[in-house]
């Protein structure tokens, strides 16, 4: 049987060790859906709902595997749909590979049905590798390519490959004139260390700081141990930027916890003192959490020479893999004598830490969705995958959850898109289908895209070792974040006709999905319900009901600006007394814990 060109995909696919393409079919790529029916050695074909959402598990899968992840779209809308998820693994910074179909080469350029200039549309979100293929013999190289870029770099790459030529004979490049080969599917991973010079550079001025900050993202994952060695030696608390919450432990009493709006107030505290900062992997973008621009002297360690230097006039910038380079450095730094500066940030962490349980043990109306994160964190897994949405909960997420063990996550952290936590963790079941994972999602995200999802979690859950995939609905029926952005920033009351979601039974839903599924509508409700999901033998959605009006106060917030929304609720807000009562009860918590610490 003559091997098609959507047959050679699949089997250049099974090269690069590509387990699953996440997609959704369309006669744009009929050619490679058959070879998919052909094939009996892989890869799987995962049917999400939409093609969005194969983008997210793709994206998912990535961040979790450490492998690329790879979707498939076909052409004109199915192509427009992946943009969401591809520029979500863009701004993470998650190496993707998009296969999408176009319409026949024949037809091109007569305004056929569903074409769509695919080169203008991807020019941006594939910007680091982006083509399309015309000839058979072009495949090995482009395919190859795709692969080896978004690795290196990274990134989204995407293939366009017209519906016509997927059916075609495959035929290998040939040793002749304008002809491309490739290799074998493999990538180098070279270990790159910044100049002995720049390295003593480094030391000196980390040496020199009492009060020295280091902060870590996604970037510092694989140098976990080194981080703390680095901080133990100067003294250093660590805070963590949000998509590097789960690289160092939280049960370490010098890590302060995320930073930023969402963050906590420790990292605030560590932040405003410090006199020396250290960023390793992060390229966290609000210059405002971080030191005065004339307040510390700043050393930054990132792999990537394009962003580093951009958050905070660095004196030292070192280009490197942040092990490799932790590891030559750490020779060179002298051990603090005054430890003062360390034991004042433990104990703004104890602080921290008592705060947030007073918090989320306030009554709410009817649970405190604080309480629903800190409630996770005293019987999640170690080994638990957490993913978390955009929105109201990505609050509680950020600051109540302690991360312990060997315990993953992650969320859309630059582009800050709603709907990628129930794919997200799809993705993440695939890429660890042993380990439990929870997704903390928002009604507003649920509506949105992640009902639908459900069904593809129903689906594929034979698939899975460990069967636990817990979907943790905060129901609110309101878009929270944004009713506490137009409060707090724009000076106004709840918009009803924009704020506030229809309200649905989420646990009926996924029963009608053939999911199990508890309601929670009191506090004293959780820990069991916690305890159930994770002795289910099957995925299971929690439909907590939740209180809207718990304020997500920053760590800087003051009483003057808690005054101010106060003021902004009170023009004609639906619940506002109850939602000052409840802010006022929650600042006061941090008081409390001062006078008891």
């Amino acid at each position: 049987m003559t091997k098609q060109v959507g047959d050679y995909v699949l089997e250049r696919l099974r090269d690069w060790n590509v387990q699953q393409v996440f997609g959704y079919p369309g006669d744009g790529i009929n050619g490679l859906i058959a070879a998919f029916g052909r094939a009996t050695d892989g890869p799987a074909f995962v049917q999400a709902r939409h093609e969005e959402m194969a983008a997210f598990e793709a994206t998912g899968y990535a961040k979790f595997s450490g492998e690329v992840g790879v979707c498939l779209a076909t052409s004109g809308p199915g192509a427009i749909h992946l943009l969401n998820g591809l520029y979500d693994a863009k701004l993470d910074h998650v190496p993707v590979v998009a296969i999408v179909g176009q319409t026949a080469r024949s037809a091109m350029g007569g305004s056929y049905q569903q074409e769509v200039d695919l080169q203008a549309l991807f020019k941006d979100v594939a910007s680091d590798y982006l083509v399309e293929v015309n000839v058979a013999g072009q495949l090995p190289n482009a395919l190859d390519r795709a692969f080896r870029i978004a690795r290196t770099r990274r990134a989204p790459t995407a293939l366009i490959i017209p519906s016509d030529l997927q059916e075609e004979p495959y035929r290998p490049p040939e040793h002749a004139f304008k002809q491309v080969p490739s290799s074998p599917p493999q990538v180098a991973h070279p270990t790159v260390v910044p100049a002995p010079a720049e390295l003593e550079r480094a030391a000196a001025v980390l040496n020199a700081g009492s009060k020295v900050a280091i902060l870590i993202g996604q970037g510092a994952r694989d140098a976990a141990d080194l981080v703390v060695e680095v901080a133990d030696i100067t003294g250093a608390g660590v805070a963590k930027a949000l998509l590097g919450k789960d690289v160092l432990a939280d049960d370490l009493s010098f890590v302060t916890g995320s930073i930023g709006l969402l963050g906590t107030r420790p990292s605030y505290e560590m932040m405003r003192d410090c006199d020396t900062l250290l960023m390793i992997g992060s390229s966290f973008p609000y210059t405002q959490f971080l030191p005065d621009l004339d307040q510390a002297r700043a050393v930054q360690i990132d792999l990537d020479g394009t962003m580093i230097g951009m958050r905070y006039p660095a004196e030292v910038t070192l280009i490197g893999d942040a092990k490799a380079t932790l590891t030559e450095l750490i020779p060179l730094l002298e051990a603090k004598a005054d430890g003062g500066w360390r034991t004042t940030i433990e104990k703004n962490v104890t602080r921290w830490w008592d705060t947030i349980e007073r918090q989320s043990m306030l009554d709410a109306a009817p649970v405190n969705p604080m309480r629903v994160v800190w409630e996770l964190s005293r019987c999640v897994p170690e080994n638990a995958i957490v993913t978390a949405d955009s929105g109201s909960s990505t609050n509680w997420y950020a600051r109540c959850l302690r991360f312990r063990g060997r315990m993953r996550g992650s969320l859309s952290g630059t582009l800050a898109t709603m709907g990628p936590a129930v794919p997200y963790a799809i993705g993440a079941k695939f890429a660890h289908p042993n380990r439990p994972v929870v997704a903390l999602v928002g009604d507003g995200a649920m509506q949105m895209n992640g009902l639908a999802e459900l069904l593809t979690i129903a689906r594929y859950r034979d698939r899975w070792s460990d069967p636990r995939l817990v979907i943790c609905v905060f129901h609110n029926n309101d878009l929270n974040q944004v009713t506490w952005e137009l409060r707090a920033m724009g000076g106004a009351p709840k918009f009803e006709d924009s704020q506030s979601l229809p309200d649905t039974s989420y646990a009926d839903a996924a029963r009608v999905f053939g999911l199990s599924a508890i309601t929670v509508d009191h506090p004293d409700q959780l820990a069991d319900a916690w305890a159930t999901a994770f002795a289910a033998d099957g995925p299971i959605l929690l439909d907590v009901h939740c209180d809207p009006e718990v304020p997500p106060i920053p760590p800087h917030a003051t009483w003057d600006q808690l005054e101010s929304t106060a003021e902004a609720v009170l023009k004609g807000d639906p619940d506002a007394w109850h939602l000052i009562a409840l802010g006022a009860k929650t600042k006061a918590q941090e008081f409390i814990s001062a006078i008891r610490h």
